[in-house]
């Protein structure tokens, strides 16, 4: 289970560091809170944070949930694919909102496989 705890200690500083860029980004870009909207680049740096939020919202109790019928280690995997989809959804959405599917379904996809795991797990287990 340590990996697992590993991993979430990991998502929830990349989600951190997500706030931060946006802290950063109404600094540089003078958007004022509570405003949500004004530069493009502050605001997909906004949509990161929030979509990332959106998320991760799902990802952690599937992660816990499917380590309780499989491998702690294999869950812990899924979360850092996840992470590194979030990454790959940052640097897309930051640079053409358009080409950020690759991120979003790297990021997605480790949440319906941990879902499903866990579905499965404890169906058997039942």
């Amino acid at each position: 289970m340590v990996w697992l705890h590993v991993v979430t200690v990991l998502v929830v500083a990349q989600y951190m560091g997500f706030g931060m860029l946006v802290g950063w980004a109404r600094g540089r870009y003078e958007v004022h809170a509570p405003a949500v909207t004004g530069h493009p680049m502050f605001e997909r740096l906004y949509r990161v944070h929030m979509n990332s939020l959106e998320q991760m919202v799902t990802l952690l109790p599937a992660m816990y949930l499917s380590a309780q019928f499989w491998s702690p280690l294999w869950s812990a995997a899924a979360g850092v694919a996840y992470i590194v989809g979030r990454f790959v959804y940052l640097k897309a959405y930051a640079n053409d909102p358009k080409s950020r599917t690759l991120g979003f379904v790297m990021g997605f996809f480790p949440i319906i496989g941990l879902l499903a795991a866990t579905l499965v797990g404890a169906m058997m287990a039942g």
